[in-house]
């Protein structure tokens, strides 16, 4: 019997899903900035920047940002490790990687780029200080795999941050934030980047994610150690962050 995995409320042949998502974000990579802005009310970038804090990341150091998208959490980490350090900005989609690229060297950031899988890393064992993946894990069909190969390629005493949207944990504004993720959200998808249907499936997408103890759960079952996380803007979002010991 053929597998199955869900995008967003829908179940799709396993497969399936990686197309599926590949043509979401080619519709939205020349957009995903402004949206980005619009939909958070530019709050995402307060919440990289405490992601960035809790990383740690120390120059001469080697950064991996997958799902990195434009660039913009990993130009920062390429202020931060220096001319001595590496920032590998990687992300499965071609489109999201082109603008990445083209916002960087934009910046004048000096990055190294990679079109990889995250539940199939091509990097060597025990390469990176920190991996990143902000709004990127909820569209892997196989999150264990990916958690997996972070690991792997995460060097001893390294750290894995993962910024995602999560659960609303302040239970009265459940109803505005579903009209917000439903209505609005599509809404402004079909204003400004001319796709209702990629931003309604964002909206789902985030809703079929693993909640804040779940991934913390599976985090621990892949072998990460000293996991935990800390709920931004009510559980919105979530920041987990593991350490391979």
């Amino acid at each position: 019997m053929e597998k199955t995995t869900h995008f967003g409320f829908s179940q799709v042949p396993e497969q399936d899903k990686v197309h599926r998502v590949a043509q979401v974000f080619d519709s939205v990579a020349s957009n995903y900035d402004i949206m980005n802005d619009l939909m958070s009310l530019g709050i995402h970038r307060l919440w990289k920047r405490f992601s960035i804090q809790l990383s740690g990341v120390q120059p001469g150091q080697r950064v991996l940002d997958l799902a990195g998208g434009t660039g913009d959490l990993a130009a920062k980490f390429a202020t931060l490790v220096g001319e001595q350090g590496q920032v590998v900005l990687a992300d499965i989609n071609a489109a999201m990687l082109q603008v990445g690229r083209e916002r960087s060297l934009d910046r004048g950031v000096l990055l190294d780029y990679a079109q990889v899988n995250a539940e199939s890393l091509p990097f060597a064992n025990n390469t990176f200080d920190i991996i990143t993946i902000a709004f990127g894990l909820r569209n892997v069909t196989d999150k264990e795999a990916a958690l997996a190969s972070m690991l792997r390629v995460l060097k001893p005493g390294g750290r894995v941050l993962i910024l995602e949207f999560s659960e609303l944990k302040i239970r009265p504004l459940k109803p505005l934030y579903d009209l917000y993720s439903f209505k609005v959200l599509p809404f402004l998808g079909k204003l400004i980047a001319k796709d209702a249907d990629s931003y309604r499936y964002l909206a789902e997408s985030i809703r079929m994610h693993p909640n804040q103890e779940t991934l913390l759960e599976m985090m621990q079952t892949v072998g990460f150690d000293r996991c935990d996380y800390h709920n931004l803007s009510g559980g919105i979002v979530a920041v987990h962050r593991g350490f391979k010991l």
